[in-house]
């Protein structure tokens, strides 16, 4: 099993990056919330990394973090859930946006992600909700709060801003905001500031 690759990113095509290892070129198919969060080209990037091995191929799927990656796992192991629709999801959703989801058993979030219908999202969170608080206890909600934090800090950088404004603009963020939501919020002070 490969579980963490550290080396040079070579390439990002979403949702393939690939990264060189002391010679050896590793595709690795990421979530766009690990995406956002790569380092230029030519740059180290360390990824938690889970393998997939198949008679046809082997799949390397890789994630920023540590939580991501358990996540993944767990939602692959729902029947109707392969790994690309377990990207997707963790493409749409970050951690604590899943984490909410679940609690909250809103079907109708999930169903705004590519490939998830209802009666997919409806089994995804009748699965996921006695295993999410067991999932949650290794992580730190501090943890995950900062995941999306930066995330949207991210979001805002790639959008045109410097970091000076980025950092105000999250900083005034309500606590518990998801992502979609900090970006927008964070849009209209950065757009009333100027």
């Amino acid at each position: 099993m490969i579980g963490r690759i550290t080396g040079l990113l070579l390439e990002k095509r979403p949702p393939l990056v690939l990264v060189d290892v002391q010679g050896v070129g590793y595709e690795i198919d990421v979530p766009m919330s690990t995406f956002c969060q790569l380092p230029e080209l030519g740059e180290q990037v360390a990824l938690h990394t889970h393998l997939i091995v198949r008679e046809d191929a082997h799949l390397l799927f890789g994630f920023m973090t540590e939580a991501e990656r358990v996540f993944f796992r767990q939602l692959t192991k729902i029947s109707g859930i392969g790994v690309r629709t377990a990207l997707a999801i963790l493409s749409g959703l970050s951690v604590a946006e899943l984490q909410q989801a679940v609690a909250a058993q809103d079907s109708m979030r999930l169903t705004k992600i590519p490939g998830i219908g209802k009666k997919t999202a409806e089994r995804l969170l009748l699965e996921m909700r006695d295993k999410i608080d067991p999932l949650l206890a290794h992580f730190q909600p501090a943890t995950m709060t900062q995941d999306i934090d930066q995330d949207i800090l991210n979001a805002l950088l790639a959008l045109g801003y410097n970091d000076r404004e980025a950092n105000w603009a999250v900083k005034q963020l309500p606590e518990g905001v998801g992502v979609p939501d900090g970006i927008m919020q964070s849009l209209k002070l950065l757009s009333k500031g100027k």
